[in-house]
């Protein structure tokens, strides 16, 4: 059994103490990637050893055969609820089901905890039932995005010890590096129950599926000098076919799976994409990638599927590339739907805070659009990186000319120029934590400690009013910012 990582330690004894607590219903938070079925897989342990009844649902099947997969490999002995399948085992102490399989089932089997994956997604009618009738029973729920109106009505208690930004400054995730690129021009298009209207969707997708493979082929050369494995996101399965062939034509191997293949086939393909030396450089789909799907060596996501208010959606499809794998340095993300932009502010509230409480509604209204003005700002005009602070590229070294108009930064579209109020706004937190950061990568590079303090006046405009705080180890973020800042001084800009 592997060792836990701090963090995974520290969720599974804050969940301990809610049930001490007598919080029944738990809610278990950790970013994609962060290994919230290992923590689930330790308490399992846990509750077979007191002799406990438990069971793991999943939202869909093939969630389900994927964490049958994890306890067989955990050597956890357990059962599958699904008629027919080979591992339907009823006697067994530890049982899987999906939420489905429950909605068909006349009775509940007994059992004393249940574990519930993609919590945001598997709150079905079946899954509330559940909630309902046994108010007594323990339930812990993992999600990295609990934003669904009914979880904080069933749920009392939310377990989050960590952040993305926390986990990629210590390792544990890879840092993204996001382009936007040629855009879904979604003005006009009908709103169905707060999204765009499918089948008007996908014919305006299909409308540029030459400029997202053509973005496809500059990015990857100029980022890796060739293609890494990609997933991409469409709008529906006609324009995921359309992407395939013109993939095809640019001689990218690239396969779709979608509702409407078998089982069997999906399954063949996610298998040779999982290979190592596989051919298959893209797949693509709409959303049966987006929940579950957690293959360490993706290195390439595609956003060509525009969202208008499912926050939940985007989280969940840009951290499918978050994992780490070895010799994966970053993730690169390809916007082509304009979903980076348009929850900037809750990307970056969840990036760096995580979640704190329940029901804070991120789902519940459609996103502001960005101005044309303000998308064209946001990102470097001439690799269309997304700018990460500062009037510098941090990717291609650009230096952006200083002038009163609007500019974009993550979380914030504003004014800058003479007499207009600061493009960022930053809490005193945030400050000190980054001098922290300042002054540990001066004593790393062996620089006299005092060159923090010019640094951070380089970044807020003026000197630390805090005291000095202790050194801390440097994060993504504020390495990018001081290589920014390097490459602007080597291309003798001015800030």
């Amino acid at each position: 059994m592997l060792e836990l990582r701090p963090y995974q330690s520290a969720s599974v004894e804050s969940l301990r103490q809610g049930f001490r607590d007598n919080h029944t219903r738990q809610v278990l938070v950790a970013p994609t990637g962060a290994g919230k079925s290992r923590i689930m897989e330790h308490m399992i342990r846990a509750a077979m050893d007191k002799g406990s009844r438990i069971m793991f649902i999943c939202e869909r099947r093939i969630l389900v055969e994927q964490f049958s997969k994890h306890l067989q490999n955990a050597g956890i002995d357990h059962g599958v609820l699904m008629a027919g399948h080979w591992r339907f085992r009823p006697d067994r102490q530890v049982q899987i089901a999906s939420a489905q399989t429950l909605e068909r089932m006349e009775s509940m089997p007994v059992v004393h905890i249940v574990f519930i994956d993609e919590l945001h997604a598997a709150m079905r009618k079946s899954v509330i039932s559940l909630l309902q009738k046994q108010p007594d029973l323990r339930v812990i729920g993992a999600t990295a995005t609990p934003f669904h109106p009914a979880i904080g009505k069933h749920f009392s208690n939310v377990v989050s010890v960590t952040t993305m930004s926390k986990l990629v400054d210590d390792g544990f995730l890879v840092p993204f590096r996001v382009f936007v690129a040629k855009e879904i021009d979604t003005r006009g298009l009908k709103v169905v129950a707060g999204e765009w209207k499918k089948d008007d969707l996908e014919k305006r997708g299909q409308q540029i599926v030459g400029d997202v493979v053509a973005d496809y082929v500059r990015i990857s050369n100029d980022v890796f000098g060739e293609y890494r494995k990609t997933i991409c996101f469409s709008c529906g399965i006609a324009h995921g076919a359309e992407l395939v062939t013109k993939f095809q034509e640019a001689g990218i191997n690239a396969a779709q799976i979608s509702s409407e293949d078998d089982d069997a086939y999906r399954d063949e393909v996610l298998k040779d994409f999982a290979r190592p030396d596989s051919d298959i450089k893209v797949v693509i789909s709409v959303a049966i990638l987006s929940r579950g799907f957690d293959q360490s060596d993706v290195e390439y996501v595609i956003l060509a599927r525009p969202l208008k208010k499912s926050f939940s959606e985007h989280v969940q499809q840009v951290g499918r590339g978050a994992r780490i794998h070895d010799g994966k340095k970053m993730c690169v993300v390809q916007d082509n739907s304009g979903n980076w932009l348009r929850f900037a502010d809750d990307w970056d509230k969840l990036y760096h805070e995580g979640v704190e409480e329940l029901g804070q509604g991120q789902d519940a209204k459609p996103k502001k659009e960005p101005t044309d003005v303000q998308k064209e700002a946001a990102k470097c005009p001439k690799c269309s990186v997304i700018w990460g602070g500062g009037d510098t590229c941090a990717h291609c070294g650009f230096v952006r000319t200083k002038r009163n108009d609007v500019v974009a930064v993550p979380g914030e579209m504003t004014e800058i120029g003479p007499g207009a109020r600061k493009a960022e706004k930053f809490t005193a937190e945030f400050k000190v934590d980054f001098y922290a950061q300042l002054l540990g990568y001066a004593i790393e590079r062996g620089h006299n400690p005092g060159s923090a303090y010019y640094k951070y006046k380089e970044k807020f405009g003026v000197g630390p009013s805090m005291s000095k705080p202790q050194p801390k180890h440097t994060g993504e973020t504020v390495r990018n910012w001081i290589t920014s800042q390097n490459i602007r001084r080597a291309k003798g800009g001015k800030a």
